[in-house]
């Protein structure tokens, strides 16, 4: 099933670059104009900016698949409008920029989901081979399509490999279509879009590591995009090519890119993750200033190897958000991934097109060249944090049974506050606060809106543990649905300087009542 939906994937991507070449060959002829042409790549990749925490959201709330199906007929329609447009002799600047803009929302939709069922077809330990066979789509159809794009554009015009996209979708839906995908029933129901929303962005907060992997992509992202936002315009106004020429330079950099997925184990072997990061943006900088240059015999070498750390660049940073992310929020974590690497290509393409207006396209491609070697030295003060992508996030229920209230509490009854007293070891107060720093972050990842340890006055080795979550039912599904092994490791180092097991107790708001049972007496409190 990985390799059909790969395939498909292949396909889709093929008729996406063909589509881009499209586009902006036609604004070329029609306008020459870099601040336009650059808006083909604004318009594919802004609504990522928009769209995708609700892409993410959807992807963790609804069946992968129906999804896939329905964003992927959408798509091949909307890629039909624009072949029937232009075969009517009717497309215009605005009409190509919609339909890009509406592609674009799809494709941003179906992105998250895309990414998240990588770790449904394959084990673990092949996650890093299956991110690199992904980044191979993306790449080899860089290397193949624009290249066949500029020759049949070249002869026909823009309409036929508008068609040819169209095409690429349908075979996709073919493979979704005739996915098996098995049911998956949550244990508690489906969350609340808003809950499900706040979730993700309340795990991303308290995942250092997710985090630092979001400013790697936003570092390299924003620099490297002028590239691809500008290689059209300096290939006519710099080099001197026509329609395939520019193919054939697109061409070069996707086999560069399929090479560097051979390379890349060996690279891996020799040098850290963060280390592979630096070098390969160095090596993207110099290729960014290479068509400065105006040879196009010496852009064929240097083209390979940027391609090559492009590629170096995305499954890297895939691999380790792949390998990072908690199954639950597998797809909200990828679409902030693809809202700062996405996004912030969508919004610097717009920014690089219109400083290409004002100072031209080969002095802009350097002052980005110039931003992008300052990225790759950061890694000496923002490498990716340790133990990324090594930590088990399987998913393992927090306790062995649900806690015994002396009421039924709704799903929606909230909020909720948790208190846990410890007593701890003498000695060990020291350690103890240390290891909470880390459970800390374990209840915010999985729930908790609020979190505070207080020391008590009267007892040296007394502590108490306060933290709070929106609802009762958000509460239960943090315990059974959210908790990772590396969760429950972090948990036990803090345990372990312990005197005996702490208590816990749950307080609900005072004027909660019960229409199952007789409003409890006292305190609206229930002690484990």
């Amino acid at each position: 099933m990985f390799r059909a939906l790969w395939a498909a994937q292949l396909a889709s991507n093929v008729g996406g670059w063909m589509q881009s070449v499209g586009a902006q060959w036609f604004l070329v002829e029609k306008t020459h104009s870099p601040a336009l042409v650059s808006l083909v790549q604004s318009a594919s990749l802004i609504p990522v900016l928009v769209l995708s925490l609700v892409a993410g959201v959807l992807a963790d709330a609804l069946d992968r698949r129906r999804l896939l199906v329905v964003t992927t007929a959408a798509s091949a329609i909307a890629a039909a409008v624009l072949v029937i447009l232009d075969v009517a002799d009717a497309l215009q600047p605005w009409s190509l920029l919609t339909v890009t803009l509406v592609l674009g929302c799809l494709t941003a939709l179906t992105s998250p989901a895309w990414q998240a069922i990588q770790p449904e077809l394959v084990p673990r330990e092949e996650i890093p081979a299956a991110a690199s066979l992904g980044s191979v789509t993306v790449n080899a159809a860089r290397a193949v399509g624009p290249a066949v794009a500029g020759v049949i554009v070249g002869f026909t015009g823009p309409w036929a490999v508008f068609a040819l996209n169209a095409l690429s979708f349908l075979a996709v839906l073919v493979v979704v279509y005739r996915w098996k995908r098995p049911q998956r029933v949550a244990p508690l129901g489906r969350e609340r879009y808003g809950e499900a929303l706040l979730a993700g962005v309340r795990y991303v907060r308290a995942a250092p590591g997710v985090r630092r992997i979001l400013l790697r992509a936003g570092l390299f992202a924003v620099p490297a995009c002028a590239l691809w936002a500008l290689l059209p315009t300096v290939a006519v106004d710099t080099l001197g090519l026509g329609s395939g020429g520019y193919g054939l330079l697109l061409g070069v950099l996707g086999i560069g890119a399929v090479a560097g997925v051979v390379v890349l184990p060996v690279l891996r072997r020799r040098l850290s993750p963060s280390w592979l990061l630096a070098g390969s943006a160095l090596v993207y900088a110099v290729g960014m200033a290479a068509p400065a240059i105006g040879s196009t015999l010496l852009l064929v070498p240097v083209f390979l190897l940027t391609g090559l750390s492009w590629i170096v660049t995305l499954t890297t940073l895939n691999a380790a958000l792949q390998l990072t992310l908690a199954d639950w929020v597998r797809a909200r974590g990828v679409a902030f991934y693809l809202l700062v690497f996405m996004g912030g290509q969508g919004l610097a393409s717009l920014v690089w097109g219109v400083l290409a207006d004002q100072v031209g396209s080969a002095e802009t491609l350097l002052i980005a060249a110039g931003l992008l070697v300052l990225s790759g030295l950061s890694v000496v003060w923002l490498p990716l944090r340790e133990g990324t992508g090594t930590k088990d996030r399987t998913i393992t229920a927090l306790s062995s049974g649900q806690p015994q209230l002396v009421f039924e509490p709704d799903p929606t009854d909230g909020p909720v506050t948790i208190e846990i007293d410890y007593r701890v070891r003498a000695g060990a107060s020291a350690a103890f606060l240390s290891a909470m720093k880390a459970v800390e972050r374990s209840r915010r990842r999985t729930g908790a809106t609020a979190w505070t340890l207080e020391r008590s006055g009267d007892d040296d080795h007394a502590f108490r543990e306060q933290f709070a979550v929106r609802s009762w039912g958000e509460f239960t599904r943090a315990g059974l649905t959210r908790w990772t092994a590396y969760d429950h490791e972090i948990l036990d180092a803090a345990l372990t300087h312990l005197e005996h097991p702490p208590r816990e107790r749950h307080f609900f708001p005072a004027d909660v009542t019960y229409p199952s049972q007789a409003a409890p007496s006292g305190p609206a409190t229930a002690t484990v």
